[in-house]
């Protein structure tokens, strides 16, 4: 036999089959989301579901790999396998979980709509009468508008990232603009461009369409992955780590109830 043959048939008896070179675990991600998920002026993922990403990763003694997609194509990714799971802000909806499966809860943050100071828009079909609703595209939020405000005298309007629907409320081609109120708070209203504008009614509460909480989201057949992630979260949340990530962030319980 040719050594060189010789020797290839020992390596490939050595490895295992289907044994990766490097342990990782990929998640899609769009980078769009401050300050949840977003990128920084060198390009680098950063945010506080990227910190607790990395926290998990580094619990299941993985390494963190993150694939950016938009937020509409994140699921068809994961299914798709382009990615090993989905962590970005995804709320766990009935919807969703047609599809795919969640690990246990990250966060649980709410929806609101942003508006103009004393616009006296409201989050209703009477108080949004004769406006233009803006959303990013493949959100929560987009199933609740077209849910519920899908009617004559409204217009709704979808875009590919949140950034797109805070310019055009800005230069008045939206009315308001509803997105998760974490959002909304730190890369809008907090901001220079936030300034003249608040949230418009109350919080809006429909646990059917917007889900209760977000979470990591994986394929039905992953159940392994599924275990792994939740014992990292339940660790983090035993030792305080959770909590001290958090609050580099936000100046209130993230995680809610």
């Amino acid at each position: 036999m040719n050594k060189n043959l010789l020797v290839a048939c020992v390596l490939l008896l050595l490895c295992p089959i289907g044994a990766k070179a490097e342990n990782v675990v990929r998640f899609g991600v769009d980078p769009t989301y401050p300050p949840l998920e977003y990128r920084d002026a060198q390009g680098n993922m950063i945010g506080f579901d990227i910190e607790l990403g990395n926290e998990i990763c580094k619990r299941m003694a993985v390494k963190c790999e993150y694939v950016q997609s938009s937020f509409d194509g994140l699921i068809p990714g994961l299914v798709a396998r382009k990615f090993d799971g989905v962590l970005s802000s995804l709320s766990v909806t009935e919807a969703r979980l047609k599809q795919i499966d969640f690990s246990d809860k990250l966060s649980n943050p709410a929806t609101r709509l942003v508006a103009r100071l004393n616009s006296g828009i409201e989050p209703t079909p009477v108080g949004l009468k004769g406006k233009t609703v803006g959303y990013q595209q493949g959100t929560i939020q987009e199933s609740y508008a077209r849910t519920y405000w899908k009617v004559p005298g409204i217009k709704l309007q979808a875009y590919a990232s949140q950034d797109q629907v805070y310019a055009d409320l800005l230069n008045g081609r939206i009315d308001a603009s509803l997105q998760d109120e974490v959002q909304a708070t730190y890369a809008f209203l907090k901001t220079d461009q936030g300034k003249g504008y608040e949230f418009a009614g109350p919080i809006i509460v429909d646990t059917k369409v917007l889900g209760n909480g977000t979470a990591i989201g994986v394929r039905k057949e992953d159940q392994d992955l599924k275990r792994s992630i939740n014992k990292a979260i339940a660790e983090m949340l035993a030792d305080g780590t959770y909590q001290k990530i958090a609050s580099k962030y936000f100046d209130f319980d993230i995680y809610g109830s």
